[in-house]
């Protein structure tokens, strides 16, 4: 019933346009564990009215299936400031549809009556302990996408099999029940809750429990610039600075206030390099600020870059990030328990993809360290597990510039991680020592561990098919590589087969799925690359790690062999020219 996806569709059948019709309505979004994402416009393949309404009535039947309690929980839905103009959608009336299907069968809704960030839905799920949480956001995709990601009662994101079973209720559930396009409805229901000041209260408290050094805070002279890339971040980090007696960041000018459009950047990513960090490293150098803190657009990611010595920007990696927050975290969890016991009950998570600094961290220190699958919805469950055996998890990230740095929230949260690095960053001044000093303190410390990732862009799920088929068969059927140009390969673990090498039964410990690729090859040279695709983006993403032993410092000599490692990956395993593969570009 949406007058601009309908108009759309009876102008394409009028003009006989079979071939558009094929992509609006030839497969319906497929409803994964990240929930949907796809760009916003007509028919089943596409986020609209519609789609919106078809896949909450699929969530609201399979929640009324799992928890007889629904009618009393409820569940929250958040929103960010996306907008698409041509086919009138965007994330507020995606949240008011999804609201109003909840409410007609009885069930209570937290709708935030104003944009919020990612974190906060799963922040909300916990604290008010409701059934779910669904967040209505595209994160730093492109202006044209939007999407629907969903929390689980334990605050994390669904795993399988959830998504099937979601999935399953969607298909199902197509025919939009009664009233389901009147979304005025629910203004006048006694069901509807906002949750907006509440929760910014709670949380701002709740996060303060990560706050140690409030002197420092107060008395510090360094200057930060933050940017919230046009989306949702400016308000909310500016209150958590607050929260930490930290003086307000500098914010950039023309991303503060959310704009659909994004207008300043090519893409509102902040992992995309410093291309979209241009209008903060003018900023900084204006007002003296060493230090720039950038959101994604729905600020659940955070990327820092830091002024050096030499007047260049170094942008940090999110491996590096995360080594620096993990060191971090654990020097104040430490300085604040002498009970040497309780270490023991301490964890830190990171993906299979993100550098191994924190397992050499746990080595040393004496906690514990697991890794899991990619993505924090395996990390938030896994903290969840951990949490509800009475164990302490400090700490999780992944090298997309994600990090958990509380736990209040089980998922990434770029909100207290800008705070966070802000109070690390104050106390590091305090001895004359900046973020990158540190960075290579921890790595003189605990072991050089040097990182790269890329990715290459693929349209043709065929020629990625084809791609991984090849290293299954490298060498004759069922023979993955034995060398990668003059690199040694000393195992392999294929998480899409379930195959590990290095396993007495050559079964992988993590969890597999066929319905993604993912290998990993581990090298002589002590070497680690993955190759893997994207579950939201037409990507084949590599992730190459060489990690060196405390006191080997001879650094450039690790970048030079890492650099020939990947250029092999390159041209060996990926094949870009023969598979037609795009390259990353800034």
């Amino acid at each position: 019933q949406n007058p601009k996806t309908s108009a759309t569709v009876k102008q394409l059948v009028a003009d006989g346009n079979a071939r558009e019709l094929q992509k609006y309505f030839g497969s319906r979004m497929e409803f994964g564990t990240a929930g949907l994402r796809a760009a916003m416009g007509a028919g089943i393949s596409h986020m609209n009215d519609l789609t919106i309404i078809q896949t909450t009535q699929g969530f609201c039947r399979y929640l009324e299936k799992n928890f007889s309690d629904l009618k009393k929980r409820g569940v929250v839905i958040g929103f960010d400031a996306r907008a698409h103009l041509s086919s009138g959608g965007s994330s507020k009336r995606f949240a008011r549809l999804a609201a109003n299907t909840f409410i007609s069968q009885g069930v209570p809704v937290y709708l935030f009556s104003d944009i919020t960030p990612t974190p906060f839905v799963p922040y909300t799920v916990t604290h008010l302990k409701l059934c779910a949480g669904i967040m209505i956001t595209a994160s730093h995709n492109p202006k044209q996408d939007n999407g629907y990601k969903v929390y689980w009662e334990n605050g994390a994101q669904i795993i399988s099999p959830h998504d099937k079973g979601i999935s399953q209720a969607i298909e199902e559930n197509q025919e939009p029940w009664p009233q389901a396009w009147d979304d005025k409805l629910i203004d006048s229901s006694l069901l509807l809750h906002d949750p907006y000041a509440t929760v910014n209260k709670e949380y701002f408290k709740d996060i303060q429990k990560q706050c140690f050094h409030r002197n420092i805070n107060k008395e510090t002279n360094l200057k930060f610039v933050h940017t919230s890339v046009h989306g949702v971040g400016h308000k909310f980090v500016q209150l958590a600075f607050k929260a930490f007696d930290l003086s307000p960041p500098f914010a950039v000018p023309e991303q503060k206030d959310p704009d659909p459009e994004f207008p300043t950047v090519k893409y509102p990513n902040p992992e995309e390099g410093k291309g979209v960090l241009t209008l903060s490293f003018a900023l900084a150098e204006k007002d003296g600020a060493k230090i720039i803190l950038a959101n994604d657009p729905d600020a659940d990611r955070l990327a820092v870059a830091e002024k050096q010595e030499s007047g260049e920007w170094k942008v940090f990696s999110g491996n590096e990030l995360g080594a620096l927050l993990g060191w971090w975290i654990f020097t104040c969890w430490k300085n604040n328990n002498r009970d040497t016991c309780a270490i023991k009950d301490v964890y830190m998570l990171s993906s299979t993809v993100s550098s191994k600094i924190l397992r050499a961290i746990a080595l040393k220190e004496g906690f514990h360290f697991e890794e899991t699958l990619t993505g924090f919805k395996w990390m938030g469950n896994r903290a969840k597990q951990l949490m509800d055996q009475g164990k302490a998890v400090l700490f999780a990230f992944e090298e997309a510039i994600g990090y958990m740095c509380c736990p209040a929230v089980l998922d990434k949260d770029g909100v207290s991680a800008a705070v966070i690095t802000a109070e690390m960053a104050s106390f590091l001044a305090t001895r004359n020592l900046s973020l990158s000093q540190q960075l290579k303190a921890v790595y003189d410390e605990y072991g050089f561990h040097i990182t790269k990732a890329s990715y290459f862009i693929c349209h043709d799920p065929k020629v990625i098919q084809q791609l991984f088929d090849n290293l299954r068969n490298f060498d004759g059927k069922n023979t993955y590589p034995k060398s990668c140009g003059r690199f040694k390969v000393s195992g392999i673990r294929d998480l899409t087969t379930g195959y590990d090498s290095s396993q007495p039964d050559q079964k992988a410990v993590l969890p597999t799925s066929k319905s993604s690729q993912m290998i990993t090859f581990t090298f002589a040279n002590g070497g680690v690359a993955t190759m893997r695709t994207s579950g939201t983006e037409p990507k084949i993403k590599y992730y190459s790690e060489l990690c060196a032993p405390p006191g080997n410092s001879d650094v450039e000599q690790l970048k030079k062999e890492l650099d020939e490692l990947v250029n092999a990956l390159e041209k060996h395993f990926f094949q870009p020219e023969k598979n037609n593969l795009q390259r990353k570009t800034e």
